[in-house]
Parts: structure tokens; C-alpha cells; sequence
């Protein structure tokens, strides 16, 4: 298990190399002079010259790169151009806040995501399965942006059961737990659909092998049949498509945090990018990626632990 713990590690190092080019590249492309946003409007052209000589911007991309690089490696993401605030310090705080949003999703999204589709699969061809089927197509039709103003407007300004602007505080306090309902609930309605799809298919699939007709032909119930003998199997292929979701879902908490004011890692990228600021903006892509990388390392060695043939390849 170690041993491909350690390979899968290694097999993200590229990967993580990869996202700090294109970030690069990308925000490099952005017609803004980085100069002249932290000089200001007002700033004469020696003194924007003079800045872009201390920011190391008349250099070569490629030596510009390098030293992105290796400021990246010892923790030094740069410092915002616009309120000269550290962005590790900002990052470390908005990415708390979108830990919350995602964490609190998953709690209650994933279990309910699996549930639907095992009823699903354990009832194929009635109202129960039509109806779980149905609306998990519309969970993956709708937009996050629609699904979030028809919670924010029902719920939030009609009803007024919750706030829905701004986080009141940690998840472990009532007002925190409070503001983050709304969008979590937004977040997870995304996410139930393509779970709850794919474990109804998984389970369909296992119900039929040998063992679990060996298990019925036992005389054990058909609870225990389905939970014991058939779930464990299916969840292979949906522990995959749950890491792939949790990674969608770190992106669609960006629009998510925007309508409901969340200060998350999210709201923070897209200030930055209205507002030129390229070292918070690159700091929140490096962010978002090395947490979708993270929870696909996570997603591998679960795998692992539910088919131990994959520790033999």
C-alpha cells in the first residue's frame, strides 16, 4: 500500500509543474500591466519602470517563471497588488472558508447520492426509480448559477428561513452553520446527480454476479444482500466519479461563493481578476488545482483500499 501510495505521489509532481505553467502562461497573456496596477492610476512612467524593475517584469519570461517557481517552493506566493496584503495569508483564509462550503456538502450529499441510487437499482422499473433517475438528469441539467438564485430567492428572501449572504462565522458555530446551509445545499444538488446515476448503474451490475446470487440462494436477506454483498463491489467505479465531482465541485463553488457572497478561494480568484491582481489570482488557481489533485490522491488510494488488485499493478 505504501509502495503505491508513494507512486501515485510521484505521478503528481508533473502534474502540479503542469498547472504552475499554464497558470503562468495564461495570466501572462491578460492585457494588464502588473506595474502599473500596484502604481496606481496617477503613477508617472519612471516610476511604473522602476516598479516593473523591482518586480523582476522586464526579464525574460522563462527567468520570470523560474523565479515564480521557486518562490512557490519555499511558500512565497508574492504579495497582492492591490491592498499589499500577502497572498498566502489571504489564500490560507479564503481556502478555509471553501473547505467548510465543500465539506459540509459532502456530508450530506454523498450518502444521500448513494442512497438514491441503490433504492434506484433495488427498485429498476418503478415510480421510485423513475422518479430518482428523473431527477438526477435534472441535477446535471440545471446551471449551479440558476440552482443558487431559486434557493436564494425562495428560501432566503420570500421564506426568509436563512441568511444567504456572507459567512457568519466557523461551521461549528450555529450563525456559521446558519449562513453556510444555502450554499452547500447549492453545491450538492450539482453533485448528487452524476453520484446517484452512476451507483445505480454500478449496483445493477454487481446484483447480478455470482456471489451475490450465492448470498440470496443462502436465504440472507435482501437488505443484507444489497448492503453487504453488493454495495462494497459497486462503489469502485463511484469512488472514482465522487473524486472527479469533488473536483468539479471546488469549481463550481466559484459561482456558488459569488451569489451568496462566501468568501471562499472561489470569490477571492474572481476579485482578483477584475481587479488585475495576477499574484492573488495565481495564487488561488494554484489553490483550486493542488486541491483537485489532492482529493484525486485521496480517490486513488480508496480505490485501492476497496480492490486490493490495484496495489498489484
Amino acid at each position: 500500500m505504501l509502495r503505491y501510495a508513494f507512486q501515485r505521489l510521484v505521478l503528481a509532481v508533473p502534474v502540479t509543474l503542469g498547472v504552475l505553467v499554464i497558470g503562468f502562461t495564461l495570466l501572462n497573456l491578460v492585457p494588464s500591466d502588473p506595474a502599473t496596477v500596484r502604481a496606481g492610476p496617477a503613477a508617472s512612467a519612471e516610476v511604473i519602470a522602476q516598479i516593473r524593475t523591482e518586480m523582476g517584469l522586464d526579464r525574460p519570461l522563462w527567468e520570470q517563471f523560474l523565479r515564480y517557481v521557486g518562490n512557490v517552493l519555499t511558500g512565497d506566493l508574492g504579495t497582492s497588488l492591490v491592498n499589499n496584503m500577502s497572498v498566502a495569508d489571504e489564500l490560507s483564509r479564503a481556502f478555509g472558508a471553501t473547505l467548510e462550503l465543500v465539506v459540509l456538502c459532502l456530508v450530506w450529499a454523498l450518502p444521500t447520492a448513494i442512497l438514491l441510487g441503490v433504492l434506484a437499482a433495488s427498485r429498476r422499473g418503478t415510480i421510485w426509480d423513475r422518479v430518482i433517475m428523473g431527477g438526477s438528469v435534472a441535477g446535471v441539467s440545471l446551471p449551479v448559477f440558476l440552482i443558487g438564485m431559486i434557493l436564494l430567492w425562495v428560501f432566503g428572501y420570500k421564506l426568509q428561513l436563512l441568511p444567504f449572504t456572507g459567512r457568519g462565522g466557523p461551521l461549528w458555530t450555529l450563525d456559521g452553520f446558519r449562513h453556510a446551509v444555502l450554499p452547500s445545499v447549492c453545491l450538492g444538488l450539482i453533485f448528487i446527480g452524476p453520484v446517484a446515476r452512476m451507483t445505480r448503474t454500478s449496483m445493477l451490475e454487481t446484483l447480478k454476479a455470482d456471489h451475490v446470487r450465492t448470498a440470496r440462494a443462502k436465504g440472507l436477506s435482501e437488505r443484507v444482500v444489497t448492503f453487504r454483498h453488493g454495495l462494497r463491489n459497486a462503489l469502485i467505479p463511484v469512488t472514482t466519479l465522487v473524486g472527479l465531482q469533488i473536483g468539479y465541485l471546488l469549481g463550481g463553488a466559484i459561482v456558488t461563493e459569488t451569489i451568496f457572497s462566501w468568501p471562499g478561494v472561489g470569490r477571492l480568484a474572481v476579485g482578483a481578476i477584475v481587479a488585475n491582481d495576477i499574484p492573488v489570482a495565481q495564487g488561488a488557481i494554484i489553490a483550486l488545482s493542488l486541491g483537485f489533485i489532492a482529493m484525486n490522491l485521496i480517490v486513488d488510494l480508496l480505490y485501492a483500499v476497496l480492490d486490493p488488485r490495484v496495489q498489484a499493478k
